[in-house]
């Protein structure tokens, strides 16, 4: 009986906080530096749910380790909806990356929404002599361990996304790990580099600008934001195709009823006419879930690059 008044107290406790959610500032913890197309996501998201919640949202930019720093520390904060985390496709393959996560993705974490899916874009200073995918390839070739490209980090999507083409085409570059994509670009931009599969959000207005050179976008259809740059499968790789997502979770235990609120609240901004014309101007596409939809799309994810991992031969952590 002592049980199933706890029980009943807590649920009643539990749902009041809903009611009242939220009652306080937000904070949302971008676990990559200021600059990528993480931090472009999270700030628009912040931007548009903030009418809506009537309470200011904090971005919390805390990169590291391939996003996890700032994932453990929102593993690690009160489930008490106050704090969100915006992850991205490396929460499905950072498991397969590190031996030995300071959290667990599926346990310390529920999904409330899928946010935005956008591709990445692989783009190289102008002074690289290679002009197409093509020629990039060819002169990757001729130069085994010559040419080096950036990522956001060991085992980031921008790394995977280059170990993908590196594995199909059996091509040597030397991998060059920042703590962001906004780090990334700009080494990228200085020459410091030789290639990156950035974030599409992240170097579009560089590519516009005509500091950045194309090769190629890798979803399987063209970004109509960018259409003359043809998608990495018909520039010269067939069957190539990764998509880079963001989604937003909050700690385990949060409440069943402020997760359904925020999911809501969520869906809303995400779908707003603000959100939409931000979507198509930057080639970013909205994506909204249910948290149940998120869960499953997630493990599928994670079963797909868990092989790339493998097949890369790259050694976890």
């Amino acid at each position: 009986m002592r049980i199933t008044l706890i029980g009943l107290l807590w649920f009643m406790s539990a749902a009041a906080a809903a009611q009242d959610y939220p009652s306080r500032p937000i904070r949302l913890v971008v676990p990559f530096a200021a600059g990528g197309g993480t931090d472009i996501s999270a700030r628009f998201l912040a931007e548009g749910m903030q009418p809506l919640i009537g309470q200011t949202i904090v971005v919390d930019n805390r990169p590291g380790a391939g996003s996890v720093v700032g994932t453990e520390i929102a593993a690690r904060s009160a489930p008490d909806g106050y704090t969100w985390l915006l992850g991205n496709i490396s929460m499905a393959f950072n498991v397969a990356l590190y031996k030995q996560l300071p959290y667990d993705t599926l346990r310390d974490f529920i999904p409330v929404s899928l946010v935005t899916d956008q591709p990445n874009i692989l783009v190289a200073h102008p002074s690289l002599p290679a002009k197409s995918l093509k020629e990039f390839i060819a002169l990757a070739r001729s130069q085994p361990d010559k040419l080096t490209y950036g990522s956001a980090g060991n085992g980031s999507g921008t790394h995977l996304a280059m170990e993908l083409l590196m594995l199909s085409q059996q091509l040597k570059l030397v991998h060059v790990p920042y703590k962001g994509t906004g780090p990334a670009l700009t080494a990228l931009l200085g020459n410091q580099i030789s290639s990156f599969f950035s974030t599409f959000a992240s170097a579009l207005p560089h590519v516009k600008a005509g500091r950045l050179q194309t090769f190629g976008v890798t979803s399987l259809k063209r970004a109509p934001t960018l259409p003359e740059a043809p998608t990495i499968a018909e520039a010269g790789v067939p069957g190539y195709e990764m998509g880079y997502w963001f989604a937003a979770y909050v700690p385990a235990k949060t409440p069943p009823a402020v997760v359904k609120r925020l999911n809501e609240l969520m869906v809303a901004a995400i779908k707003g006419p603000t959100a939409v014309k931000f979507y198509q101007t930057t080639g970013v596409d909205a994506a909204t879930s249910t948290p149940e939809e998120l869960a499953k799309f997630q493990q599928g994810e994670s079963a797909k690059w868990g092989k790339i991992v493998k097949a890369a031969n790259i050694q976890p952590e």
